[in-house]
């Protein structure tokens, strides 16, 4: 076992927030060997207490207590409506702890102020987390020191893919691209199975296809060193089917329409900073 390995195991850690993405950590850091006395999940509500600790037999409160205070980290997995709230009723009980959100639009400042500390980290993630095939964002306060990035990196790890970004405002583009990008996804795989359908294939038959071109296309991209606009070329013969399928998307303008969209949850995600940020 690694060095690393030997401190995420022997770590403290406690969750405010016990909802699908506190799980999918909570679950990742099992499968590496965290033993579940070692973390403990604030949650109010008890028929996610329940179900936590049936299915990972981790310690789920009701509210904050003194015992938070033994956790070298706290993960912020709450509502952005509510994190105020939670924080200043953990303040007393975390002084001495990292934190690390994975609260949409909630900016550090605001954090900062209300756990008086500086020891944050923000981060991004979506929901494929949930099988460890996640995708998340990081950003660090200068109060947070190279070990404790690292000890970051390790508990995001359990989920996934992770990258830094360098300025805090980038974790809203992060957000309208990956945070929400599943959903994008299943749109089109929505899309896809009901032109499938209204072609004549069942819908089993439709969305098997669909569903196994996006993670085979999804694959074949990671895999490749190319560009996308590339690796579409390759399957765009002028005067074919794809071709046809493209040139009808490109005359509805959905390219322009679709970064639209993204732009939309960008400026949302801000939103959210300002509202439930004061």
């Amino acid at each position: 076992m690694t060095d690393k390995n030997e401190t995420l195991t022997g770590l403290r850690l406690a969750f405010i927030g016990g909802g699908n993405m506190a799980s999918a950590i909570i679950g990742g850091l099992l499968r590496q060997g965290v033993p579940p006395a070692n973390i403990q999940v604030v949650e109010p509500f008890a028929h996610a207490r329940d179900k936590l600790a049936a299915e990972y037999g981790v310690s789920a409160r009701e509210s904050a207590g003194p015992e938070l205070a033994d956790a070298a980290l706290l993960v912020w997995a709450v509502k952005p409506q509510t994190f105020r709230d939670a924080a200043l009723s953990v303040r007393a009980h975390a002084s001495d702890a990292l934190h690390l959100s994975v609260a949409a639009g909630i900016r550090s400042d605001s954090i900062a102020q209300w756990l008086d500390t500086q020891r944050i980290v923000r981060s991004m993630p979506n929901t494929p987390a949930l099988i460890g095939k996640g995708m998340t964002a990081l950003f660090a306060r200068d109060a947070v020191s190279a070990d404790d990035k690292s000890l970051v990196e390790q508990i995001v790890a359990t989920t996934g893919e992770w990258l830094w970004v360098d300025r805090e405002e980038q974790l809203d583009a992060v957000t309208a691209l990956s945070g929400s990008g599943p959903a994008y996804v299943f749109f089109f795989l929505e899309a896809m199975t009901r032109a499938g359908v209204e072609m004549g294939l069942s819908r089993d038959q439709a969305y098997r296809l669909s569903l196994g071109t996006f993670t085979g296309a999804a694959a074949l991209a990671t895999a490749s060193s190319d560009e996308p606009a590339v690796l579409r070329e390759r399957v765009t013969s002028k005067g074919g089917t794809t071709y046809a399928a493209i040139t009808s998307m490109e005359r509805d303008n959905l390219h322009s329409l679709f970064i639209k969209a993204l732009h939309a949850a960008n400026r949302r995600a801000a939103e959210l900073g300002d509202e439930f940020g004061r």
